[in-house]
């Protein structure tokens, strides 16, 4: 399966086309422009050096969430609006899920892409290799990292951090004196790559049936609450 994917819900931005778990084509962007003026047009550009269009692919990827709200929105309306024109289905994958692809040859250790949710959290899952491909062993979650070192302790494995978040994870798992490895920068940001990978295999939906993964309201519905709440 040829498969076109996108990655937005952080700062960076990406746009990879893979086929059969083999890398084609992928082009990375952290310039911290808005990625609604950046990700149509890596895909546009990517699929010309590539001597393809969006007819050519056999479905779209996206990450959905959990990250950035604006980010994930951006991904997901930019993928389902691609989807309607082309009459192609999507597979919206777990950021976290795709992240977790960048940990291969952790055999040892457990896998924990981090992605800072801000006030104190971090979005988190748990995986492990096995037959070379991340295994799910928790699920997608907005987490204190008190609570991530509580786990850590009771486990008394190493875990390998990649992601945004990795660092701040990292750091405070050397303080408590737990055993932590650090993603290498270029492998820490999410990229779509991660999203082919985690795509494949999956069985694709209709466009309009996908939906982002947000794990908690956002800070505007937040507020919203807190003022209903008040009055």
């Amino acid at each position: 399966m040829r498969i076109l994917a996108f990655e937005s819900s952080a700062k960076a931005a990406s746009v990879a086309v893979a086929e059969d778990g083999r890398l084609l084509g992928q082009y990375f962007q952290a310039s911290a422009l808005t990625h609604s003026r950046t990700l149509l047009k890596m895909a546009e550009d990517l699929l010309r050096n590539l001597e393809l269009t969006v007819a050519d692919v056999d479905a779209l990827a996206v990450a959905r969430g959990p990250g950035s709200f604006t980010g994930v929105r951006i991904g997901v309306a930019a993928v389902k609006g691609l989807c309607w024109g082309a009459d192609k289905p999507v597979i919206g994958v777990s950021t976290l899920e795709a992240m977790a692809w960048h940990g291969l040859g952790q055999e040892d250790a457990v896998i924990c892409p981090a992605m800072d949710a801000r006030r104190g959290q971090i979005y988190t899952a748990k995986f492990r290799l096995e037959g070379g491909k991340p295994l799910r062993t928790g699920e997608d979650r907005a987490v204190a990292l008190d609570e991530l070192v509580s786990e850590a302790k009771n486990e008394k494995t190493a875990y390998f951090f990649v992601g945004d978040g990795a660092e701040l994870c990292y750091n405070r798992f050397l303080e408590e004196g737990l055993p932590a490895r650090l993603a290498r920068e270029p492998l820490r940001p999410q990229s779509a790559w991660g999203v082919a990978m985690a795509a494949a295999g999956k069985t694709p939906e209709p466009a309009p049936d996908l939906t982002p993964t947000y794990l908690r309201l956002s800070q505007a519905e937040r507020e919203r609450l807190e003022k209903l709440r008040q009055a």
